[in-house]
């Protein structure tokens, strides 16, 4: 979702295309038979790894996540946004239950630089392969806003992210990335779901994506899903599947990744900022991440 300015609006359109030409080997479809979509969902082999059910109050808990605030310049790894990331409660809070990230218009300078936005990334202190990944959320509905739920390999070494260069720094999009949650801006009755990877096969850049309308997004809670394994990755909302592509030898999906919460302003997905914006959230029940057993 977050990856480098070189990435252009002709990328974009590669992310809701149904297969770019150096997509995963034979991804398949969604409208392919999903009788064992429920089971998947809901298999009484996963256990719960890692979590956070958001049940106290304040900052975000701090063995548990990392604030990314590493200045977003005119070159360099964002794309053409217009916000800054900062760790205050001002933009990531949590009260009643929920951890609410909060975008807003506010003069603000870090790092030398002057933004009119400000908005939080987080981290998850927490790396794994394969299993289920299950985030409760309600979406900001303001135009402009760009929230996402995705994962990064942390062998990516990005400026400013939790893990650094201690499980790698083969870089983007070597690392792979899966948005398992990305809207844009203007429109906000559809989810996208995507995957970006360096193809072993191609060496080249590679990404597949779908979107999906799902009503109410911006009104109710929705469970936003990644079930992945050696042989797929499936991205759902609640029971509906977006999308689902083949783990194929020349997807390498098989390396640890962490997630990330983010709401972005402006930027190649969230496009133009209402003038008459002034502060939106995204709104986060819960966090779970399962494996299997044994």
């Amino acid at each position: 979702m977050k990856r480098s300015l070189s990435l252009t609006l002709a990328f974009v359109s590669l992310i809701i295309s149904a297969c770019s030409s150096s997509s995963a080997e034979n991804p398949k479809q969604p409208n392919e038979s999903l009788s064992s979509t429920k089971d998947q969902l809901v298999a009484p082999a996963y256990e719960l790894v890692w979590g956070d059910e958001f049940d106290y109050e304040g900052t975000p808990m701090a063995d548990k996540w990392h604030f990314q605030i590493e200045p977003i310049t005119d070159s360099g790894w964002a794309n053409n946004e217009l916000q800054h990331y900062t760790n205050r409660l001002d933009n990531a809070l949590v009260s009643d239950g929920t951890l609410k990230i909060i975008a807003k218009r506010e003069d603000y300078t870090y790092g030398g630089m002057s933004k009119e936005f400000t908005s939080a990334r987080l981290n998850a202190k927490f790396d794994f392969t394969y299993g289920k990944v299950e985030v409760r959320a309600k979406l900001p509905a303001a135009a402009g806003t760009w929230p996402a739920i995705w994962t990064l390999g942390s062998n990516i070494d990005e400026k400013g992210n939790y893990f650094g260069n201690s499980r790698g720094s083969v870089g983007w999009p070597h690392c792979g990335e899966i948005d398992i949650m990305e809207q844009y801006g203007g429109n906000k009755n559809e989810t996208l779901g995507t995957f970006h990877w360096h193809d072993t096969g191609t060496n080249a850049y590679a990404t597949y994506g779908l979107k999906k309308s799902i009503t109410g997004l911006t009104e109710n809670f929705h469970n936003y899903v990644l079930v992945w394994d050696a042989d797929r990755l499936d991205i759902y909302v609640d029971e509906t599947l977006v999308v689902r592509m083949n783990n194929a030898e020349n997807v390498p999906f098989d390396n640890p990744h962490y997630l990330l919460l983010n709401v972005a302003m402006g930027g190649s997905l969230g496009g133009p900022v209402s003038a008459s914006f002034e502060q939106d959230q995204m709104e986060i029940d819960y966090v779970r991440i399962y494996q299997l057993k044994n």
